[in-house]
């Protein structure tokens, strides 16, 4: 498998965490959001996905897939072990409920596109666009605080897709910055996390393309 990545990229983070909690062995071809006007925007990855965003997995058939989600539940599908989403509906929901948290409400409002046509159309300064981030990952990180209860992960013994998202989301906080004591539950279930290797070698840091 080859996952098309961007080291920064949460959603790519996200993949990589579940690629190796999965033990799917991938190799990493990186693409740079803004190097060269953005890689993504480049024919031959344009082609692999129109949205031009990261992540993308390609099979060995050379089939591929997009969207972080649809990605990990593919996986799910395929390599059911150690599964990511518990048996039980309720809780099974209740997991898929605080990934979406993150994937769907916090990480599209500060997506590096969002970002820069903040900046660059509208001409928002830097400190404003600083405003913007903070305020929507606190409001998120409200929700997802008083929804876990770490044992130590988010929801119980077993890592979830709940972990998987949340973890990258973290990260984005602390590089921009964010305040987090006042989410001390949140941070519970990330030094929980990055203690497993499948998190440590997923880490930003960690990556081939890392600067």
């Amino acid at each position: 498998m080859k996952l098309y990545s961007y080291f920064r990229s949460s959603a790519a983070y996200r993949v990589r965490i579940a690629l190796n909690l999965k033990g799917v062995s991938y190799d990493t071809v990186p693409i740079h959001l803004t190097k060269d006007g953005g890689q993504q925007r480049q024919p031959d990855f344009a082609a692999r996905n129109p949205q031009m965003r990261v992540p993308v997995l390609e099979l060995p058939g050379g089939a591929t897939i997009t969207q972080s989600l649809a990605i990990i539940e593919y996986l799910e599908e395929t390599h059911p072990a150690p599964p990511l989403l518990p048996a039980d509906p309720l809780e099974r929901a209740r997991v898929r409920a605080l990934a979406q948290i993150v994937a769907c409400d916090i990480h599209p409002l500060n997506n590096l596109l969002v970002l820069q046509y903040l900046k660059r159309a509208l001409k928002h300064e830097q400190s404003e666009i600083d405003a913007w981030y903070h305020h929507w990952i606190i409001e998120g990180f409200r929700a997802v605080e008083a929804m876990i209860a770490p044992a130590p992960y988010a929801f119980g013994a077993a890592v979830s897709l709940a972990d998987v998202c949340l973890v990258p989301q973290v990260f984005n906080a602390r590089r921009f910055k964010v305040p987090l004591e006042a989410f001390p539950k949140i941070v519970a279930v990330e030094t929980a996390c990055l203690k497993l290797a499948a998190f440590d070698r997923a880490r930003p840091e960690n990556q081939p393309d890392a600067e």
